[in-house]
């Protein structure tokens, strides 16, 4: 019979490098993602046969069978769920049909303990049976169909695919196991594995031991049994399960909801950042289940999409057991389903936050980004999202909260001053905190892209506005500077001539900036620019013209600092230096602009104006 040879996709092959190489990890982990996809299999068909039971005839006792052949030294991992077809095995065995996986396969680390996690992120765990075996064979034909099919492949490049005769409902994966895996032959070593990963499998899991068949999983609802009973490993490896994850889980939410509608939920938040968090589709993974049968992974509604990093499984008592996909997303019941769980939630992240502060840094460097989308969005827990914002300031180390800023506020200070852009140390280092720096005001560093969103969206906190340390006027006049710091004292008055020295700069920058004024802000650079009160951001400006979705920009306001030493020479030049004071107006807005990290409009005039500049502060004719 004949069989096609096909090639894998570059992320499957790269994929299969990283199994390659984690060879001497905990290789056991493989059997449970096997059983972990058997698992999926069975509740999938088990969901389709509520609409056609005939796929289910003759055999609607769900299991999973494991055997052994120590004389071909092969293990196979059966089912008899949903199946495959011949484009099912191509498109779920030889390619990875996910947005951004070759993206987060090129950034790889190279550490291989980090690395390995990725196999069940892109939800391809069955690669992991690579890590004991030289060839894997599957044999599969799909509910409802006559045909069987047969996959095989040593994991090197390529596979075939053929057709298969007299083959059962369901799929059966074959390993034939590499030299030295023969402990995976071996009962009581299977039984262990089981009962250490597997165990919550709501499904039996049987073996043939001796003459008689034997359960090796406790084979009930993980998420049904009370919380008192469920230790934490168990949690553990529900979690490995439903996540088809190798991290462990930051924080495990297990509730049980009654009153006016009655569901369970077991949710997790994982340690790591999945890598396709950010993705536009923004899809959640969290299963829904009707009286411990499966419904769908992808119900719209059942969290916010703020919450889409969220791991697990909700299981209802109420809604209808044959409810299609389209009557979920706009169902009242889930809607309560959805506030119930946010709210548990984010009750249980502010419990973090106050009792464990470093472990909740480090949740919130993962998934703090995406918790701020909720800030823009979602109006309804608004107020108890702010509450579990953190920050990084300018004059502090570690994370900050919005309470924490309101106690370091300073007498006179009527805003929350903040700063956007892509580097935390290009912020710190930014001549607009200068003159907040010298007073002691705290300034927020905000670095991820959601906040020029967030941040206007929400306008005021506690009646103080969100103000931007590069637009408009700095307003520090009304802040008393430290009466114990020399640095802070009140910097000198302005020379004699700065009126018309502005004035000069207006008439040489007329064409490029919107206006010149006096700066509060600076105390050691010379310029800067910021944008008008009712202009963009600076950096959301910079941002969007990055993503094409901005081709001109507002003209930017350029600051001096009158106190600077170099403004003092400038005002003492005569009027027979006007041409000199516009070259060097000129220069200094384009060093204003290369601070801001923006392109220079003429490189070629910079570069001369630069050379002319010096060779006059070195005596030599320019």
């Amino acid at each position: 019979m004949s069989e096609d040879r096909l090639h894998f996709q570059a992320e499957v092959s790269r994929l299969l490098e990283i199994v390659a190489r984690a060879l001497y990890s905990n290789k056991e982990v493989f059997l449970r993602e096997l059983i972990s996809n058997a698992s999926d299999a069975c509740d999938r068909l088990r969901y389709a046969a509520l609409t056609e039971p005939s796929l289910t005839e003759g055999d609607a006792d769900f299991e999973i069978r494991l055997s052994v052949d120590k004389a071909a030294r092969t293990l196979t991992v059966a089912d008899n769920g949903i199946g495959m077809n011949r484009q099912d095995l191509i498109e779920n065995l030889g390619t990875i049909a996910r947005s951004g996986t070759l993206a987060a396969l090129e950034a790889l680390s190279g550490d291989v303990k980090k690395d390995v996690q990725l196999i069940g992120q892109f939800g391809v765990g069955f690669y992991s049976a690579f890590m004991v075996a030289d060839r894997v064979e599957v044999l599969t034909r799909r509910a409802g169909d006559a045909q069987g099919w047969r996959w095989a492949s040593d994991g090197k490049g390529e596979f075939t695919v053929g057709e298969a005769e007299d083959l059962p409902r369901g799929t059966h994966v074959v390993l034939h196991l590499l030299e030295g895996e023969d402990d995976f032959l071996d009962e009581g070593r299977l039984r262990q594995v089981v009962k250490t990963h597997s165990d919550h499998i709501a499904l039996p899991i049987r073996m043939r031991i001796g003459e008689a068949d034997e359960t090796l999983n406790r084979a009930s609802a993980l998420w049904t049994r009370p919380r008192s009973e469920v230790s934490a490993e168990e949690y553990k490896e529900f979690y490995h399960h439903v996540a088809h994850a190798f991290d462990e889980p930051w924080l495990t939410l297990h509730f049980k909801a009654e009153g006016t509608i009655e569901y369970a939920a077991l949710v997790f938040v994982p340690t790591t950042q999945p890598f396709d968090l950010f993705q536009p589709e923004r899809k959640h993974h969290l299963k829904l289940y009707v009286r411990r049968v499966f419904v769908t992974d992808e119900a719209e509604g059942l969290l916010p999409p703020w919450l889409r990093f969220l791991r697990g499984v909700v299981d209802s008592e109420d809604l209808p057991l044959n409810i299609s996909r389209e009557m979920l997303q706009g169902s009242p019941m889930l809607a309560k389903i959805r506030q119930g769980v946010t709210k548990r939630l984010l009750a249980e992240l502010g419990k973090k936050a106050a009792d464990e502060p470093e472990s909740y840094a480090g949740f919130w460097k993962a998934f703090g980004a995406v918790l701020k989308e909720g800030v823009y969005e979602d109006t309804s827990h608004r107020d108890a999202l702010l509450d579990l914002l953190r920050f990084r300031s300018s004059e502090a180390e570690g994370w900050m909260s919005l309470d924490d800023y309101f106690g370091r506020m300073k007498p006179g200070q009527e805003a929350i001053y903040y700063i956007t852009g892509d580097d935390l140390e290009a912020m710190r280092r930014s001549p607009h905190l200068e003159g907040f720096r010298a007073k002691g005001v705290e300034v927020l560093l905000l670095n991820d892209p959601v906040d020029e969103f967030w941040v206007p969206a929400i306008a005021t906190v506690r009646d103080k506005p969100f103000k931007s340390v590069t637009r408009g006027g700095a307003d520090l006049a009304k802040i008393a500077a430290p009466q114990d710091d020399e640095s802070a004292a009140e910097p000198p008055a302005p020379p004699a001539g700065i009126d018309r020295l502005i004035a000069l700069f207006k008439t040489a920058l007329k064409d490029e900036v919107k206006d010149v004024r006096a700066s509060e802000r600076l105390t050691d650079s010379p310029v800067c620019l910021i944008a008008d009160d009712h202009d963009m951001d600076i950096h959301l400006e910079r941002m969007l013209k990055q993503h094409r979705q901005l081709t001109v920009g507002s003209k930017r306001i350029l600051e001096i600092n009158p106190t600077h030493p170099l403004m003092a020479r400038l005002c003492g030049l005569s009027d027979t230096d006007a041409v000199q004071v516009q070259d060097l107006a000129h220069l200094l807005l384009d060093q204003a602009r290369i601070v801001e990290g923006d392109p220079l409009p003429d490189p070629a005039a910079f570069s001369r104006r630069l050379s002319e500049a010096l060779q006059r502060g070195l005596g030599m004719a320019a």
